[in-house]
């Protein structure tokens, strides 16, 4: 039987990269782009037989000598298998090294990180905490802040003139939600900019314009400060080849962390893991007991709510707090999709 090497693909969310299967149909293309057929041989559980694995193009796959295949996969397998308890201290650890990451940013250690993770697991909290501590006292003597979290879509000469105002060495900027940047040819060619590791980093506004001349903002300027770029997207998984190749000419200008909350077990155990700590629920007068029954709500029902997230447990905590008796139902008909 033929083999077939996997270099970067993708099946259920998960990424499979450099892995050999035994082939069972070559590349074809349906309508959510290409996709190899294979014999999984317990690469990706017991339960799987023949899957698809989707690939863009043949630059994502090779041929090769199919004896090895099965035993290279068998191998493999047991090596991934994770019980929730490893699963949860790899994200605890993957948490702790941004909030390590973060101070490193606020004290100028480090230049410039993205953190990629799915919405709603808390990505942001730990960021925002660092950056309030550090403009702590700033803000109580009244002075100028060093720094600043941008939300939301910017605009190129708005990300400018955010660049600008905090280029200061002691200075640090947090994109959170701002993935509209990527989309941007000249926004994101001013974010390579800043994301540069190269000793001196020159920003440039070759457009004449009359806001920048308004403000006193010249058309170029060294960018000294920090950056740390929260995002949803998953810079290795993505499908768009133009867009990846800027996504990797980002990742190789600075330092990436991917938290790999690739699955929907992934994220329960992450809103386990924060309810465990008592973070999650400390707002709420719930005896501990409580907390177990909304997890496990949001165990259960999984598949049907709108999303998996910390967001999420707190609407539902919400409607525990609003009605004892009736709280299940009530999350049924507002936080789940129609059945």
């Amino acid at each position: 039987m033929s083999a077939i090497r996997v270099i970067n693909g993708v099946y259920r969310n998960k990424p499979v990269r450099n892995v050999t299967f035994n082939l069972v149909k070559g590349y074809s293309e349906g309508s959510k782009g290409g996709f190899v057929t294979v014999q999984s041989d317990g690469y990706f559980g017991p339960e799987f037989d023949v899957v698809r694995i989707r690939v863009d193009g043949i630059r994502d796959f090779e041929y090769v000598n199919g004896v090895e295949a099965v035993k290279e996969n068998t191998v493999k397998f047991e090596k991934t298998v994770e019980t929730d308890e490893q699963a949860m201290d790899r994200i605890r650890e993957r948490f702790d090294i941004l909030h390590e990451m973060t101070k490193a940013c606020v004290g100028g250690d480090i230049r410039a990180m993205i953190v990629s993770g799915p919405p709603g697991v808390g990505k942001s909290f730990g960021v925002e905490q660092e950056i309030d501590k550090a403009t702590l006292f700033d803000k109580l003597a009244g002075k100028r802040l060093k720094a600043e979290v941008v939300k939301g879509s910017a605009s190129p000469i708005g990300l400018y003139k955010t660049l600008y105002k905090y280029s200061d060495a002691n200075c640090v900027l947090v994109f959170d939600d701002c993935d509209s940047i990527l989309l941007d040819d000249v926004a994101l060619n001013l974010l390579k900019g800043a994301l540069d590791s190269g000793k001196k980093r020159k920003i440039s506004w070759l457009s004449e314009s009359r806001v920048l001349s308004h403000e006193g903002i010249p058309d170029s300027f060294e960018f000294k400060g920090s950056v740390i770029f929260i995002t949803n997207l998953k810079f290795d998984t993505m499908r768009s080849q133009k867009l990846r190749d800027h996504l990797d000419a980002l990742q190789s200008r600075c330092h990436y962390l991917d938290l790999t909350l690739d699955t929907m077990r992934d994220k329960v155990l992450r809103i386990k893991q924060i309810a465990k700590d008592g973070i999650l629920f400390a707002d709420y007068d719930f005896e501990e007991c409580v907390h177990d029954d909304i997890i496990n709500f949001m165990d259960e029902n999984q598949n049907r709510l709108r999303e998996m997230s910390l967001r999420m447990a707190l609407k539902i905590a919400d409607l525990r707090k609003m009605s004892v008796l009736n709280w299940k139902r009530l999350a049924e008909t507002t936080c789940m999709k129609a059945a």
